[in-house]
């Protein structure tokens, strides 16, 4: 009998705060009960393990031609496209998902992986001295969320299947799309868990 291969959530390891991910969605795991090996991703049999992926933040330009140099970028597009696999972008993940960039997007020559019927704008809130924190309303949690913003950028609209869970100053700074999860802020450098939760039960369901 062959056996039961383990059930795993990868984080992209080419830049960004890999560990931060690694260590909120263990605890998310721990804390919901469920049963998940929780890994890094570098190439394409760990990409190919995986039943879910995180995209973490960053540069969104940088981490594009990684995925490409890697030969990442087609087997992810094609993993939610074709297996329907979850994935969680946030901040340069949320640039890399988005359907319509802005002329940053452009001049950069940064193609987007288009899961979620939005427009991006990076550098949204500003540049690195206009990172800061504030707390959010997301839809489907009961307290707001202490959001981390750094560099980060918005949707400007959305359209289509694009549901739209949280805004702030008319910008649009988390969404979700059938499979795939976006947020502009970064929950991996707080202790709250809750958003890391709501993308697994992403995945459960």
């Amino acid at each position: 009998m062959r056996p039961v291969e383990p059930k795993r959530i990868g984080v992209f390891a080419l830049q960004g705060d890999v560990s931060e991910h690694i260590s909120a969605m263990k605890n998310a795991v721990r804390s919901l009960g469920y049963e998940y090996e929780v890994i890094t991703i570098r190439n394409k049999d760990e990409l190919e393990s995986v039943n879910a992926a995180i995209l973490p933040g960053g540069e969104s330009t940088t981490i594009y031609r990684l995925l490409v140099n890697f030969g990442l970028y087609d087997l992810l597009k094609e993993r939610c496209l074709d297996t329907k696999m979850p994935v969680f972008g946030t901040c340069a993940g949320m640039v890399l998902l988005a359907k319509e960039g802005d002329e940053q997007v452009r001049k950069t020559e940064t193609r987007l992986i288009g899961l979620v019927d939005a427009k991006v704008r990076r550098n949204a809130f500003g540049r690195q001295k206009g990172s800061f924190e504030t707390a959010v309303e997301i839809k489907g949690l009961n307290e707001p969320f202490p959001a981390v913003f750094i560099r980060a950028p918005a949707y400007e609209k959305s359209w289509g299947r694009a549901e739209v869970l949280s805004t702030f100053r008319n910008n649009i700074i988390m969404a979700k799309q059938r499979n795939v999860l976006v947020s502009a802020f970064h929950p991996e450098l707080t202790n709250d868990i809750r958003v890391h939760e709501l993308f697994l039960k992403m995945v459960e369901a």
